[in-house]
């Protein structure tokens, strides 16, 4: 069985909205990050919470809206921003020759509030994935 690369999940994206885009490369950029489980957790609950009272929690996540912006806020220091971009960059590499994906990864090191928003929506995605 073939095993799926960045690049491969990369280039599915290639054509797909931004915001779909920069969520992919938050969340492979994001393995760089340190953030301790309960933390982690606790931070997401509280998200979770907010989706649910906006409405049915199973509609797209709007990287801006209340849910995402709550999380991002509470898992928000200096240092993980810089793991965020250290991992962005480390992408660099994996996604040559896709335009699409390198443009969005040069918004996403040049805007970091951006990028740390979706990063946040990256997380409640997968949380939501795992239920």
């Amino acid at each position: 069985m073939r095993r799926e690369t960045v690049r491969d999940w990369v280039r599915v994206l290639e054509r797909a909205d931004p915001t779909e885009q920069w969520t992919m490369l938050c969340f492979f950029a994001g393995r760089e990050v340190a953030i301790p489980e309960d933390e982690l957790n606790a931070a997401v609950r509280r998200a979770e919470l907010l989706l649910a009272a906006g409405g049915d929690p199973h509609r797209p996540l709007d990287p801006f809206g209340r849910a995402t912006t709550a999380l991002a806020e509470d898992l928000d220091t200096e240092e993980r921003r810089s793991m965020l971009v250290a991992g962005l960059e480390l992408l660099r590499d994996e996604i040559a020759g896709l335009r699409g994906a390198r443009e969005s990864l040069a918004l996403l090191l040049s805007d970091q509030d951006l990028a740390w928003q979706t990063y946040a929506t990256a997380l409640l995605a997968e949380a939501l994935a795992e239920e």
